[in-house]
């Protein structure tokens, strides 16, 4: 695991909104993370809270359109 892929993760959830909407559309947390998984990112939830806690809310607001990834400085809780 690693921060290097939470932060793969957040770019590509940036720029390609048919995989953001996808993982947004999983039907809960485990769904979510077998998805970002299966193409092939491998972060921890501690690392993705980390990577969350050094972006500003408008790098965080752009990741999935406004729905945040983790739960940290009152952001809500949609992958793990």
């Amino acid at each position: 695991m690693s921060i290097e892929s939470a932060k793969a993760f957040m770019e590509k959830m940036k720029t390609d909104q048919d995989f953001a909407k996808k993982v947004m559309a999983a039907k809960d947390a485990e769904e979510r993370r077998a998805l970002v998984k299966e193409d092939g990112f491998d972060f921890s939830a501690a690392e993705l809270k980390e990577l969350g806690e050094e972006m500003s809310d408008s790098e965080l607001d752009a990741v999935a359109g406004g729905s945040c990834l983790v739960d940290t400085c009152g952001m809500k809780e949609l992958i793990w």
